[in-house]
């Protein structure tokens, strides 16, 4: 063997004995931080409230209402936002509120989304849907989500879908059967946010990121990347909710991400958000999506799918109980 050869070979072992401690350094830094982030903090966990005014609850206005709308007459670039799927900018408002201004295809289905979910007494985001807006610097954008980010409320942390304080009750499984309803395929805990309330105990449990919702969840795992899609009104028409029901458990029609989360839902709790839901009006239900600025067919397409699948819940059929069970 040639002393260029043993030289060769003893710069590529040296490479990868580097990377490979490169590797371990950067999935120890990844694993410890991940822990953290899995770490509950102390205070009152809230995901949902009884949704005591829902046959009145404006959806056109959403979480926010006419108090927390934002003020456009003069906009502040502060940064730009690169996390996530879409373009994202941080600016403040001429009320001197901060918000998240999110830019692209998700930007109308997560308006709707969130409206549809506190409408239901879900903890959700504060947001509005703005047609058009001119931020300095950056350019002028169509249909542009603005989400609040309130002085009085601070991010801690994610919450997980395995492991969190609502596990088995009717509430976060009525969540989970929401996600299908909306036909939400993005179901991953870096969507979801813990956020403390400021001067309280109390801690709200949210999905933060709604976006790929109101498409097709896909149906094979193996081609996701072709099947599914986001803000596609006429997909979302289309699609499956309900396949059935076999023993006690809803089979839903789901190929998004987690699909074992929604294994375990059962026709009572699926029926129990159905019921819910079935209290919000026709008007209601138009009005979230008029919210997000989609054209009058549009808004008829999907109220007209979202009452279907909300009328797919409530007419299940009731699972008999047996004596001493």
């Amino acid at each position: 063997m040639s002393k260029h050869t043993r030289q060769g070979e003893s710069v590529a072992r040296l490479v990868v004995l580097t990377l490979a401690f490169l590797c371990s350094f950067s999935f120890a830094g990844a694993e410890a931080k991940t822990k953290k982030k899995k770490e509950v903090p102390p205070g009152v966990p809230i995901l949902w409230r009884t949704p005591s005014d829902i046959t009145s609850r404006n959806l056109y206005l959403g979480p926010g209402g006419d108090r927390m709308k934002p003020d456009l007459r003069r906009i502040k670039f502060i940064k730009e936002d690169k996390s996530g799927h879409s373009k994202k900018f941080r600016i403040r408002d001429a009320a001197g509120r901060e918000w998240v201004a999110k830019i692209g295809r998700e930007a109308q289905s997560e308006t709707a989304a969130v409206r549809l979910v506190w409408a239901v007494g879900y903890e959700s985001e504060i947001n509005y849907l703005v047609p058009r807006l001119t931020i300095p610097g950056q350019g002028t954008f169509e249909d542009v989500r603005l989400e609040a980010r309130p002085k009085s409320e601070k991010r801690i942390g994610e919450w997980q879908w395995d492991r969190n304080p609502f596990l088995g009750k009717p509430e976060f499984q009525g969540l989970k059967a929401m996600m299908l309803l909306l036909a939400n395929w993005d179901i991953k805990d870096s969507n979801n946010e813990i956020i403390r309330v400021r001067g309280t105990k109390e801690l709200r449990y949210i999905i933060s990121d709604l976006g790929a919702t109101f498409g097709k969840t896909g149906s094979l795992p193996v081609l996701w990347r072709f099947t599914r899609s986001r803000n596609k009104p006429e997909d979302y028409e289309k699609g499956r909710f309900i396949e059935g029901v076999k023993g006690n458990i809803v089979n839903f029609r789901y190929g998004g991400r987690k699909r074992e989360i929604f294994d375990d839902i059962t026709v009572d709790q699926a029926k129990w958000i159905g019921g819910w839901l079935s209290q919000l009006s026709r008007e209601q239900i138009t009005d979230a999506f008029r919210a997000a600025n989609y054209n009058p067919e549009e808004v008829e397409i999907l109220a007209d799918a979202v009452r279907d699948r909300i009328d797919q819940l409530v007419n299940l059929p009731s699972v008999p109980s047996v004596a001493g069970r």
